[in-house]
């Protein structure tokens, strides 16, 4: 048992042979699941011409679920601030936590959301990659507009996104809760949540410091049928270890044939020592030594494996093995 919240990082993977829209008309049932599970929160994260990923603003997804749903938290994890303006953030998440009161997250983090330079270009009209002084100053003025413009109560909750010191010393500043992304660098967790943990000062959004971890998870009924699944974002990964251009999400079939490169192997096996695949037993211990290694207030589980009922009976066996989710 881990007396934690869970919740779900949804990162809308589009499978080879199929179509954008195909993902899209999966997210009001995959919403209305999560939340049937307990789950406390679900958040859309943004990215932008990637074959494998959808380029769907977390905005127009956050609505959407929101609609179909009832009790769940929705938001961002995250929404780019770079690629945006602050009082167009700030106004849009204000919108939707006032037609859904109490569930609207604002998870804000710095990264341009795509691996091809035109793509950040174009998101930035035509500017370079954003300054760390300029990522401060935007997502200091967001929490500014939603205090000074937005006259909706309650407000949006912040959360800043953090993979490294930099970002974990911006969330400590400003006093909001932080959102760790162990699922993308987990050898920076320890410093990071140091970081935040050691500088924090209270602020009219948290009192105290708040961390949500988020870790890749894949639970099934066996540990060949978790494997199977794990396949095809393996492939991703080992692309993207190589430098190579990304390619479609591949089927689990697909991904069964690829052959690894020893430095592959060796560099997934490093990355999944940090994660937690497998049975419900073996996800449930490697759940509970995360909550206890960071002394996170909350888990957030990304589970990218693209078939619907794949995705929601690895939540469901969680759930069943681990207990305290909502």
């Amino acid at each position: 048992m881990i007396d934690l919240p869970l919740s779900v990082l949804e990162v809308a993977v589009v499978q080879a042979g199929t179509q954008p829209v195909d993902t899209l008309v999966q997210t009001a049932p995959f919403a209305q699941g999560v939340e049937r599970l307990g789950y406390r929160r679900l958040w859309y994260a943004e990215h932008h011409s990637s074959p494998a990923i959808g380029a769907f603003p977390p905005v127009v997804l956050i609505a959407h679920a929101a609609a179909s749903t009832s009790t769940l938290r929705l938001g961002s994890g995250g929404v780019l601030a770079p690629n945006h303006v602050p009082l167009g953030l700030a106004e849009q998440f204000g919108t939707l936590a006032a037609l859904y009161s109490g569930r609207i997250d604002l998870g804000v983090g710095r990264g341009p959301g795509t691996f091809d330079a035109a793509t950040a270009r174009a998101l930035r009209r035509g500017g370079e990659p954003a300054t760390d002084a300029e990522y401060q100053d935007d997502v200091a003025a967001i929490l500014t507009f939603l205090t000074d413009n937005v006259a909706t109560e309650p407000l949006p909750e912040p959360w800043l996104l953090a993979s490294s010191t930099a970002g974990a010393s911006l969330a400590a500043r400003l006093g909001l809760p932080v959102a760790v992304a162990h699922h993308i660098r987990p050898h920076n967790t320890p410093s990071v949540l140091e970081c935040y943990r050691s500088a924090f000062t209270p602020s009219r959004w948290c009192e105290k410091p708040q961390v949500l971890v988020c870790v890749e998870t894949i639970c099934a009924d066996s540990e060949q049928e978790a494997e199977r699944l794990a396949g095809p974002m393996n492939v991703i990964k080992a692309g993207l270890l190589q430098g190579t251009a990304e390619i479609p999400f591949p089927t689990p079939g697909e991904a069964a044939t690829h052959r690894f490169t020893p430095q592959e192997q060796q560099a997934l096996a490093a990355f999944r020592a940090h994660q937690a695949y497998g049975t419900p037993e073996v996800v449930a211990r490697r759940l509970g030594q995360l909550a206890a290694m960071t002394g996170a207030d909350e888990l957030m589980l990304t589970t990218p494996v693209h078939a619907l009922r794949d995705r929601l009976r690895s939540f469901e066996l969680v759930k069943e093995r681990v207990g305290t989710v909502g």
